[in-house]
């Protein structure tokens, strides 16, 4: 269990005091992958500097797993009272692996002893600290790789190397930060593909720092948006697509979605998207068990009215699905407004996005 409580962190820079969060809190579930997101200067990255102690908040509380809450005060770390010691700090690193969005390998190094690396002074024989390479190589698939060196490997090799070497101290915890940002489409599945399996293999809980959606639809249990160095939403990935309730999650989900779309349709004045006095352009969103149902159906037959579908989209996200449309509706006022209150009873979401009763 990751259990922040209103950690706050401000860098004193010559241009200005600069706040990179404020009160963030959160609880992150042992086993679990949690997606933080945010754009640049969102605060995600000195989130994720701070739970491994390579930045210290100015206030708040943390739990790492049976570490004992650890306090902050005045830029100090504290446990049970004391201040943390730095053999402390590093104990509690240790049980942390990091991974970085440039690979952070040394280069003049071969796998093997990139991945040895932080087994070298941890009292290990070196037949123990050999049998732990191979092991890490057969789970990230790189066991014909032992004596190459980076500068030979692609991305995605790379950062299965840095994996790997992450995961040489069994740590309890695993920190990506931007892993999969340097990758192309390829490659960053496969990682991502990587990531939930050892997720599934070793139990290890996982954390996702990205600016990319669709990197938290593809494995995250639940995300954390934010922006301006706050958490301004938190939830499970599938509540959160289905209904989000701020400005910039709107924007990252319109990002990973075929619907997202329609603001480019809108702002090209299309005409697939013009609405006739009196029509409606909405959106639609059909949750769990009203995607295989015939709502929509029976609501136009029911009530009357006509839908022209813009764009639509179906997918699955941790095996239930979600469904999305956009689309024009056109007939009566009357008809139109008991259609759209007979889907929102069926668990249709409604959003409309230009109202040609106004227009």
């Amino acid at each position: 269990m990751i259990q922040l409580q209103q950690l706050c962190k401000t860098y004193h820079l010559k241009g200005g005091d600069v706040t990179a969060l404020r009160d963030v809190s959160l609880h992150i579930a042992d086993g679990s992958i949690y997606g933080v997101i945010g754009y640049s200067g969102a605060g995600k990255s000195t989130l994720v500097r701070c739970l491994n102690l390579l930045e210290v908040p100015d206030a708040g509380a943390m739990t790492l797993g049976d570490s004992g809450e650890i306090t902050f005060r005045d830029g100090r770390a504290f446990l049970a009272g004391a201040v943390m010691s730095s053999r402390q700090q590093s104990a509690l690193r240790r049980g942390i692996g990091m991974i970085f969005q440039h690979f952070n390998l040394l280069e003049r190094s071969t796998v093997f002893n990139n991945i040895a690396y932080p087994l070298r002074h941890t009292g290990r024989s070196r037949r123990q600290i050999e049998d732990r390479v191979w092991e890490l190589l057969e789970l990230v698939g790189l066991r014909d790789k032992v004596d190459v060196y980076p500068s030979q490997l692609s991305g995605g090799q790379k950062q299965r190397v840095a994996i790997a070497r992450a995961l040489a101290a069994n740590p309890r915890i695993l920190l990506s930060d931007e892993a999969t940002s340097a990758l192309d489409p390829d490659a960053t599945e496969s990682i991502l593909n990587l990531l939930g399996e050892l997720n599934r293999k070793l139990g290890i809980t996982i954390v996702l720092i990205t600016h990319e959606m669709a990197v938290i639809k593809a494995v995250a249990d639940r995300v954390a948006v934010m922006e301006d160095g706050r958490v301004v939403e938190e939830g499970s990935v599938y509540d959160i697509f289905a209904a989000p309730k701020a400005n910039i999650t709107r924007k990252f989900i319109a990002s990973a979605s075929p619907l997202g779309k329609i603001d480019r349709l809108i702002a090209e004045g299309s005409e697939l998207v013009r609405v006739q006095p009196g029509n409606l352009l909405v959106k639609l969103i059909f949750q769990k068990d009203c995607v295989s149902e015939h709502v929509l159906t029976t609501a136009a037959r029911r009530y009357g009215f006509d839908l022209n579908v813009v764009l639509a989209n179906v997918e699955y996200l941790h095996g239930n699905p979600l469904g999305g449309m956009i689309g024009i509706l056109s007939g009566g006022k009357k008809e139109i407004e008991d259609g759209m209150a007979f889907l929102a009873q069926n668990h249709v979401s409604t959003e409309v996005i230009r109202d040609g009763r106004v227009d």
